[in-house]
């Protein structure tokens, strides 16, 4: 096999192989009736529409939307833009394709952090929780959703909206948590568990799939509640879980995004609660800032304001100039 090609790296003229995410699907007909299949495809590095012209039959059985591709073709230019005609195309899986290279980091945005890394870090802090009640609880919930929980993204399309950012938010939430809980004196366990457990039910509420998008029951329910349910489900397995210690976290996950200017009842009542809200607050931000700059592709030294801040955003100056 080939090395493999990214869309970043496209040329007119380039024979390519490679693996892409498919996330549109379209049987048509040319002008003379002919059926052929219109395809736009991505990986981490970008899009691009791609065309089957021949062996559509055939091909059309292989794969559907939403599906990971392992692909071979040419690169033609249409409209000045680089298109893909394809000539083999099947779906692609790390069983027999990860010998030649798959792993589906390569075909959706990923954490850069170290996933095994950030998980040892994460059980470590847990670990230090002097609450046996709240360490089980955090423990039984984490170990039983370790796989999901190492590739869940933590939104669909803000703060974290890529593979492993559920991991990347939750203990970038527990550090940040640990350099002020000192100042404030606060009680540790109950924030630690409340930032480990607040955005639990996200889970549920978003599709882990290479394309992730919101599931029915988060739709209906949302996050907020359906992670209060997995945390009583859990605390119910726990002998002589302490009703109040269960009440003041259930408050720091139904608070979490409230405000106070709105007319919302569950507003934080506790200095654990509020502090969770203000630390998820800093991190999301920080966060989507360092997005918009990363997804801006000019050189200049600010972005546009196409963005969630709606203002231009400063770059960094370059000091080689």
């Amino acid at each position: 096999m080939k090395s493999i090609t990214s869309i970043e790296k496209f040329k007119e003229g380039d024979s390519i192989q490679g693996f892409f995410l498919c996330f549109e699907k379209h049987i048509r007909h040319s002008r003379n009736g002919d059926l052929y299949i219109d395809l736009r495809l991505r990986d981490k590095t970008g899009s691009i529409n791609a065309k089957i012209w021949d062996n559509v039959n055939e091909l059309k059985k292989k794969f559907k939307s939403g599906d990971p591709v392992a692909v071979s073709g040419n690169v033609e230019l249409f409209m000045e833009r680089p298109h893909l005609i394809i000539k083999k195309i099947n779906r692609a899986s790390v069983q027999y394709y990860g010998r030649y290279g798959y792993d589906p980091s390569l075909i959706v945005s990923s954490s850069k952090r170290n996933v095994p890394e950030m998980w040892k870090s994460i059980v470590k802090i847990i670990r230090s929780i002097n609450s046996s009640y709240l360490r089980r609880l955090v423990s039984m919930i984490y170990k039983e959703n370790k796989e999901i929980l190492m590739i869940h993204p933590a939104t669909v399309n803000l703060h974290y909206n890529y593979r492993s950012g559920f991991i990347e938010h939750i203990l970038s939430m527990a550090k940040i948590a640990e350099q002020l809980i000192k100042h404030y004196k606060v009680d540790r366990d109950l924030l630690l568990a409340g930032i480990f457990l607040h955005d639990i039910g996200r889970l549920v509420e978003i599709s882990s799939g290479l394309e992730s998008n919101y599931t029915d029951q988060g739709k209906f329910i949302g996050h907020i509640i359906l992670g209060r349910d997995i945390v009583r489900a859990t605390s119910r397995k726990i002998k002589n879980f302490p009703k109040k210690v269960q009440t003041q976290l259930e408050h720091i996950m139904i608070s979490e995004l409230s405000k106070y200017e709105w007319d919302n009842k569950m507003k934080p009542k506790t200095p654990e609660s509020l502090l969770l809200q203000l630390i998820k607050n800093i991190d999301s931000k920080m966060n989507l800032f360092t997005l918009a700059i990363d997804e801006n592709s000019d050189n200049d030294s600010w972005t546009d304001t196409h963005n969630i801040f709606r203002t231009s955003l400063f770059k960094g100056s370059d000091d080689s100039k």
